[in-house]
């Protein structure tokens, strides 16, 4: 059993083509990559809680309109190349896709990518989105619309390069939650697929259901993994950052915002420092 969608969002930020890597690597000989392009709505243009005068209100509309059409021609331009370039198998919105290919759908659609990605990305196994970028504050927004609002599993890409298979090593980060639990569950599939399991636990910690209850949990779906304990530290995506990079593991998959994201965002916290700070792709669940 392989994942069978993932979806996609790109937009002219310079790291479509990394997601979509990641995407490829992820995927199986039988998944389909559901790629789509968000442009903005005018209304979406204009300053919020601002006073624009008409007259004003219309040059930004048809102002944005025109870059906005720019964009998607050269979005569409730079995805039709990389299918080639790929030889992945496209086909068109509404088509049936194939069940013995790996194949592509490129979608526009209008509106803001968090809210698209919200949408869309129920209706997907994976949702494949770029690690944000802080100094230019981007893509914060897509990860967690796709994180809080979808139900799926998510797949942060960092800017690194991913290898050519994806998920032969995974660790996985468990401490019991309901977080943890749910990014497993999604992830079966994928599971299944590798070649290694390492789980990950925080040396000292008590947890009510432990390692050893996961392994049992995991040889009821015929699967087999080994356990490391990282060291305790306050820096809990620290360590496991650090643990994931020690076992040789190729991604992550852990539960984000075990507590509130907004708190993590301000305090930081386990999620929020991996998400900085990571240089594998994460498959995180909420």
């Amino acid at each position: 059993m392989s994942v069978r969608r993932i979806l996609v969002p790109i937009r002219l930020d310079g790291k479509g083509e990394n997601v979509l890597d990641h995407a490829l690597a992820l995927a199986g000989k039988n998944s389909h990559i559901e790629v789509v392009h968000c442009r903005p709505a005018p209304k979406d243009l204009i300053p919020f809680g601002v006073s624009v005068p008409s007259i004003l209100r219309e040059q930004i509309t048809k102002s944005g309109d025109e870059l906005a059409l720019a964009e998607e021609k050269r979005v569409v331009e730079l995805f039709d190349s990389y299918a080639k370039s790929r030889k992945l198998k496209v086909v068109a919105p509404g088509e049936a896709h194939p069940k013995n290919a790996m194949s592509a759908t490129f979608r526009v659609e209008r509106g803001k990518q968090a809210n698209i990605v919200s949408l869309r990305g129920r209706l997907a196994d994976v949702v494949a989105v770029a690690k944000p970028d802080r100094d230019r504050a981007i893509g914060r927004n897509t990860l967690e619309a796709a994180l809080v609002n979808t139900g799926s599993l998510v797949m942060m890409c960092p800017e690194q390069a991913p290898p050519k298979v994806l998920g032969q090593h995974v660790a996985i980060a468990w401490n019991g939650s309901r977080e943890a639990a749910r990014a497993l569950a999604l992830a079966i599939p994928l599971l299944a697929a590798a070649s290694k399991l390492s789980i990950l636990t925080i040396a000292g910690e008590e947890l009510e259901l432990t390692a050893q209850h996961l392994m049992s949990y995991l040889g009821d779906h015929d699967l087999k993994a080994e356990h490391l304990q990282v060291k305790a530290d306050h820096n809990v995506g620290k360590v496991l950052l650090e643990g994931a990079g020690t076992s040789g593991a190729d991604s992550l998959l852990m539960g984000a915002y075990g507590s509130s994201r907004g708190r993590e965002l301000v305090l930081g916290g386990a999620t929020q420092y991996v998400i900085d700070h990571s240089t594998i792709p994460v498959l995180m669940a909420h």
